[in-house]
């Protein structure tokens, strides 16, 4: 079967033009419309210099197949998850590439409701009928399209996550990255207590200050810097389309997001409490302990928000987070969001009276982690055989890669859904030194 190259596990990805360009944007246009029955559908972009033009070519393709479209413009991925339910659409697209170099760019779907759209689920059928050249025909009724300026309505549904009268006068670092968060943030700094330091705030295609992936530990620095020399409370950087963001304490410290799962978790046990909430299954004992601890039901899921999204509506539960910074919200059509975990962290330091150093310290020294290491490699589903035979004294796990898990350490190995690559987490049990040298052990294993 032969594959379209940007077509991905959950989204379409690829550099511009050789992968993606504006006559395969219009085709995937007419084809999604028809594919979903849609009569409505949402789009928007991110700040990228091609999203422009693959809009105009996808939005043709939607009312050649006699779909209406609604226009939200610059916006970030978590605003057509709110639009469309929102605005009574059959579907949305988002045009981004989120957190990778500049020459890429690629779409996410979703289908009424905020369903989302992966390649399971819709984005296979859609690329066989590309392939096969048997387009939908052009409707004799063209759809018509329009522009939706949609940040109020976006800003004011945020209130139902947090309460600004219980958040302190703070001092934040907020970083952007030039993507699109700034257009946010900057209608929540006129209902927020807080003073805003903002770093990187105007949206620029060119990305000049590196991609925002503050995954990377080069793209950190500038995030630290600032939050040491204003002396600020907290720092949170977002990627490109910012449906992830990612914490920093009061000493520049950045926050693994496994921790900040927990602690969002524990946060909204408090309202909700006997909830389920659902994890990914890369690192866990802290957050199982956390949740039971707040009398929640921890359910694990496969990585990925196709999955997380569809075990948290089996399930129905009241939130779920990734360890990778993707938090997600039962109240927003199971949606992740990278504004609602910020709001809740502000409200959560302010109630607590507590800077978040204070908040995460017990939870690192219970379960320290060495975070997500990636490994380049030929052969990685060798390598994943191979291990599991060096270590098949521990108990094994087969749901997302490889676990296994021993009395006092665990680690989980995946391998990437786009590039040759592995990625390791090992954590441990109250025991830093034994994780770092099972880390240790294992990249030599993983990398000879």
């Amino acid at each position: 079967m032969k594959n379209i190259k940007c077509f991905k596990a959950y989204d379409i990805r690829g550099k511009v033009p050789s992968e993606l360009n504006t006559e395969l944007a219009y085709k995937i246009g007419l084809t999604y419309a028809k594919y979903i029955s849609g009569k409505k559908v949402v789009i928007g972009h991110d700040v990228r210099k091609s999203s422009k033009e693959l809009s105009e070519a996808l939005a043709r393709g939607l009312t050649d197949s006699g779909a209406d479209v609604i226009d939200i413009g610059l916006c970030g991925t978590e605003m057509i998850y709110y639009s469309t339910p929102a605005l009574d659409a059959d579907g949305g697209i988002m045009i981004t590439a989120s957190h990778n170099p500049p020459e890429y760019n690629g779409m996410k779907f979703v289908k009424r409701n905020s369903v989302p759209v992966g390649y399971d689920s819709g984005l296979q059928e859609i690329e066989q009928i590309i392939l096969s050249n048997k387009l939908p025909e052009i409707s004799k009724v063209k759809g018509k399209i329009s522009s939706v300026d949609i940040m109020n309505d976006f800003i004011k549904n945020l209130n139902h996550f947090y309460d600004s009268k219980k958040i302190k006068p703070l001092k934040v670092v907020v970083n952007a990255g030039n993507g699109c968060a700034g257009l946010a943030l900057n209608q929540l700094e006129k209902l927020l207590p807080v003073k805003m330091i903002k770093v990187f705030f105007e949206p620029d295609s060119e990305f000049p200050n590196g991609v925002p992936n503050p995954l990377l530990p080069e793209n950190r620095q500038a995030t630290i810097d600032a939050v040491v020399s204003n002396k600020a409370d907290l720092g949170v950087a977002w990627d490109g389309d910012y449906d992830r963001c990612f914490f920093f304490d009061e000493k520049g410290n950045f926050i693994e997001g496994y921790y900040i799962v927990a602690l969002l978790a524990k946060s909204i046990l408090k309202k909700h409490p006997g909830e389920k909430i659902v994890h990914d299954p890369r690192l866990t004992w802290n957050t199982l302990d956390v949740v039971k601890n707040s009398s929640g039901v921890p359910v694990v899921s496969k990585s990925g928000h196709a999955f997380i999204k569809q075990k948290m509506r089996e399930v129905n539960a009241v939130y779920g987070g990734e360890m990778s910074a993707h938090h997600y919200f039962r109240d927003n059509s199971y949606s992740d969001s990278g504004m609602i975990p910020f709001l809740l962290i502000l409200q959560l330091i302010s109630e607590e009276n507590k800077p978040l150093s204070h908040l995460v310290e017990e939870m690192i020294k219970a379960y320290p982690c060495s975070g997500e290491i990636n490994s380049k490699i030929s052969d990685p589903a060798g390598k994943l055989v191979e291990l599991e035979k060096k270590y098949s004294g521990g108990k094994i796990d087969h749901l997302d890669g490889l676990s296994v898990e021993f009395d006092s350490w665990r680690f989980n190995l995946r391998i990437s859904n786009t590039e040759p690559i592995i990625r390791l987490n090992v954590e441990s049990r109250g025991d830093k030194k034994l994780m770092e040298e099972k880390t240790e052990e294992l990249l030599k294993a993983i990398r000879s």
